[in-house]
């Protein structure tokens, strides 16, 4: 009986492992697919800036974005196996300013839309200003306010 209870403990054990390998591997294998569009976002971009009839600045602006998420994604994979299989929630936020600018350049013909993108850009703004003033040690003293 003891060593049954030995034996399930272990393969418990194992799962958290097994998964983590899993989850590397996977994220090893999206920042490849993530690294080889951010290379083709390049070429596009250097075929716009060559292009000399190409004046499309809505076309240049997503262009710039897309590369931008793409970095930025690329850059919280890094982080998290640089900060010990932890991705940082500021990257998150990082990302979504930069998706709901991308949007705003993109598809501004409804106004209130572009309202509502902008406040969802003010939350997330407000949202980082928080999780800066919030101590990242999480002392036992209370909160600054």
């Amino acid at each position: 009986m003891v060593k049954v209870k030995k034996d399930f403990t272990s393969v418990l054990r194992m799962i958290p492992k097994i998964l983590q390998v899993f989850l590397n591997i996977s994220l090893i294998l999206l920042a490849i697919i993530l690294t080889i569009l951010l290379i083709k976002e390049l070429i596009i971009f250097s075929h716009i800036l060559i292009e000399s009839g190409s004046d499309d600045y809505k076309l240049f602006l997503d262009n710039i974005l897309i590369f931008f998420l793409y970095f930025e994604f690329i850059t919280m994979i890094v982080k998290y196996f640089k900060e010990e299989y932890h991705f940082p929630i500021r990257y998150f936020i990082y990302i979504g300013i930069t998706a709901m600018v991308r949007i705003i350049i993109v598809d501004h013909e409804q106004p209130v839309n572009t309202m509502l993108y902008s406040l969802v850009i003010l939350i997330l703004i407000i949202g980082y200003f928080i999780l800066n003033l919030t101590p990242r040690d999480r002392p036992d003293s209370k909160w600054f306010f």
